[in-house]
């Protein structure tokens, strides 16, 4: 599976644009995906890719761009 696809395929999903070409953007700060969509991305990765993030745990800085997305993603794949 190729995690940066997957979750570009997702972030597509919610925010209607194709960020592959801007990963270091910040998806939050130019209004691309508000809290309740965070949710839903928080959701959908979990289906996808088998990881557990409680929204409780949900630290915005950690994930507002699609770089930091991939390897945090990543990175709870291999715990």
């Amino acid at each position: 599976m190729d995690t940066k696809k997957e979750v570009l395929d997702i972030l597509n999903d919610l925010t209607g644009e194709d960020l592959s070409d801007r990963m270091d953007e910040n998806i939050f700060e130019n209004g691309l995906l508000d809290s309740m969509a965070s949710v839903q991305m928080l959701l959908s990765l979990q289906e996808k890719f088998g990881i557990d993030v409680p929204v409780s745990e949900f630290n915005r800085a950690e994930w507002d761009t699609p770089a930091k997305i991939v390897a945090k993603v990543e990175s709870l794949e291999n715990e």
